[in-house]
């Protein structure tokens, strides 16, 4: 599991998900949490969430070929947080507040599984996880 493809398959899928964030926040927070109407204040949020979201993205993109650098393992480190968090709350969001829609359960498993992917490369030893 080779640490670039992890920040290519970041930069790919967070991009656009911030990129749609962005245009139309309306659209996705239908397609993961099954609303059907988003205030202004709604759309405002999910647009600085596509604004973060795009921020990993560009983050993960330049990281990619730097090699086993600090700067590097922090992206990785990052990347690892964002998607325990995300996942956890995903989950909430479909188990405990019942707001499910199309696309957030395999939102969770995107998310779990970059995040089992994030904690390999951080386990592996220093000289060979970020290479």
């Amino acid at each position: 599991m080779r640490v670039s493809r992890l920040l290519t398959v970041t930069t790919v899928f967070e991009g656009t998900t911030g990129l749609f964030l962005l245009w139309l926040p309306a659209i996705v927070l239908t397609l993961l949490f099954g609303w059907r109407e988003v205030g202004p204040e709604t759309a405002l949020m999910g647009r600085v969430a596509g604004a973060a979201v795009l921020g990993l993205s560009a983050a993960s993109w330049l990281a990619r070929d730097d090699g086993g650098s600090r700067a590097r393992l922090g992206v990785i480190t990052g990347l690892l947080l964002y998607n325990v968090v995300g996942a956890a709350l995903l989950v909430f969001a479909g188990a405990v507040l019942r707001m499910v829609g199309l696309l957030l359960w395999p939102a969770v498993l995107y998310h779990v599984a970059l995040t089992a992917w994030s904690a390999v490369c951080l386990c592996r030893r220093p000289d060979s996880a970020l290479g």
